[in-house]
C-alpha cells in the first residue's frame, strides 16, 4: 500500500516580537532627604528655561553641510546645570563594532544616561549613536552623537528662538514678528524687576576676580590709566597691559566702553569747532558742499546699534550676549544707548569675549 502525504495548508510564519523600547526609568531620592530640596524633574524644568540657543555654525567640509556641535551644546548646558545641581552620569549599555573594509570601522553603541537631582533622584534614559572612523575615534564619535541629542531633546535647547541668525539660514535676517514680541516682552519684564544680581557662568571666580592675597602688591587698575590716556596709541597699550595680566572679557570690555566714549566726546569737539549747519561750505572746486543729514534720534540710533551688536554676537556665537552685556554695564541691553552698545560689538569683534 502506497501512503501520500497530503499538502499542508500554508500557515503564516508567527511574527517576530520587536525588540523591548527602554523607557526611561525613575529612581527616588533617597530616604531622609528633605522635602523642600527640588527633584530632578523641577531642576530639568529649571534648566530648560535658562539654557541660551545653540546655533548651527559648525560646517562639515567634505559634505559641506551646516551642523551643531556637542561642544557648543555642553558649553550651553553647563552654567544652568551647575546653577541647579544637575548632573548626568553615562554608561555604555551596548556596544557593537564591525570592521567595514581595511581600515574603516563603524559602531554602533546605546549609551545610557543618568539624570540626577539636587535630591539625589535620578531619571535614566537611553540614546542611540552611530559613527564611522577610519582610525580609533568610532566609539568617540558615537558617544558624541547620543550626548549631543540627549541634550537637545530633553533639556529642548532652543535653536532659534532668541538669535537673528542662526545659522540654518544663509543671510542674516530681521527676526520675525513673534520673536520681536518675546524679546521686547522680557525686556519689559526685566525693567519692572529691576536690576538684579547675576550669578557668574563659572562655578567660584577666577584668579582675577579674587582679591589679592595677602602680602601681594595691589593690582593695577587699568581703568584709571585708560581715563588718563591722551591718545589711542596709549589706550592700546594699556589694553594689552591687561590682556597680558589675564584681565576677564568683561573688564576688557569696561576698557573699550572708556575708549568709545572718550573717541565720542573728541569727535564731539570736533564738530563743535566746524561750522555751524546753517552756513554753506564751499568745496575745493567753489562748489557748496551738500546739507549734511538730518542727525538721529537717540532712539533710533540705539536700536540700529542694537541690531548690529545681536548680529555681531550670533556671527561670533555668543549666546549669553543679554547676560554679558548686563553683567559687565549694569543694565539690560533694551536699556542702553547707542554709544555702549557700539563699544561691546566692538568687543566682540575684536575676540574681546573669547
Amino acid at each position: 500500500m502506497t501512503v501520500t502525504a497530503l499538502p499542508l495548508p500554508n500557515v503564516p510564519a508567527a511574527p517576530t516580537p520587536a525588540a523591548p523600547v527602554a523607557a526611561p526609568i525613575y529612581q527616588p531620592a533617597p530616604a531622609g532627604t528633605p522635602d523642600g530640596t527640588p527633584r530632578v524633574f523641577a531642576a530639568i524644568a529649571a534648566v530648560m528655561r535658562d539654557v541660551m540657543p545653540v546655533a548651527k555654525d559648525k560646517e562639515n567640509q567634505q559634505q559641506r553641510y551646516k551642523f551643531r556641535g556637542v561642544d557648543d551644546a555642553m558649553s550651553a548646558m553647563a552654567g544652568p546645570m551647575r546653577a541647579h545641581g544637575l548632573f548626568i552620569l553615562p554608561s555604555i549599555a551596548e556596544h557593537h563594532a564591525e570592521r567595514r573594509g581595511e581600515k574603516m570601522t563603524h559602531v554602533n553603541i546605546t549609551m545610557r544616561y543618568h539624570v540626577y537631582g539636587p535630591a539625589g533622584d535620578c531619571l535614566t534614559a537611553e540614546v542611540p549613536g552611530e559613527a564611522s572612523d577610519f582610525a580609533d575615534k568610532a566609539t568617540n564619535k558615537a558617544q558624541s552623537a547620543a550626548l549631543k541629542y540627549l541634550l537637545f531633546t530633553l533639556f529642548m535647547i532652543p535653536v532659534d528662538g532668541r538669535s537673528i541668525d542662526d545659522g540654518d539660514r544663509d543671510h542674516p535676517v530681521e527676526p520675525p514678528a513673534e520673536h520681536r514680541a518675546e524679546r521686547q516682552q522680557r525686556n519689559q519684564q526685566r525693567q519692572q524687576r529691576g536690576p538684579q544680581q547675576r550669578r557668574s557662568n563659572r562655578a567660584e571666580p577666577g584668579p582675577w576676580e579674587q582679591p589679592p592675597a595677602q602680602g601681594q602688591h595691589p593690582r593695577t587698575d587699568y581703568l584709571a590709566h585708560a581715563e588718563r590716556a591722551n591718545s589711542p596709541e596709549q589706550f592700546d597699550k594699556i589694553r594689552a597691559a591687561a590682556v597680558q595680566a589675564g584681565a576677564p572679557a568683561d573688564y576688557l570690555a569696561k576698557l573699550d566702553a572708556v575708549a568709545a566714549r572718550k573717541r565720542g566726546a573728541a569727535q564731539g569737539q570736533q564738530q563743535g569747532q566746524q561750522p555751524q549747519q546753517g552756513t554753506p561750505q564751499a568745496s575745493p572746486q567753489g562748489e557748496q558742499a551738500p546739507p549734511p543729514s538730518t542727525p538721529k534720534s537717540p532712539e533710533a540710533a540705539a536700536a540700529e546699534a542694537e541690531n548690529a551688536l545681536r548680529l555681531a554676537a550670533s556671527r561670533a556665537n555668543l549666546p549669553t550676549l543679554d547676560a554679558d552685556f548686563e553683567r559687565v554695564y549694569g543694565l539690560p541691553i533694551a536699556q542702553a544707548g547707542a554709544q555702549q552698545l557700539d563699544a561691546f560689538r566692538a568687543m566682540i569683534e575684536n575676540g574681546g569675549t573669547k
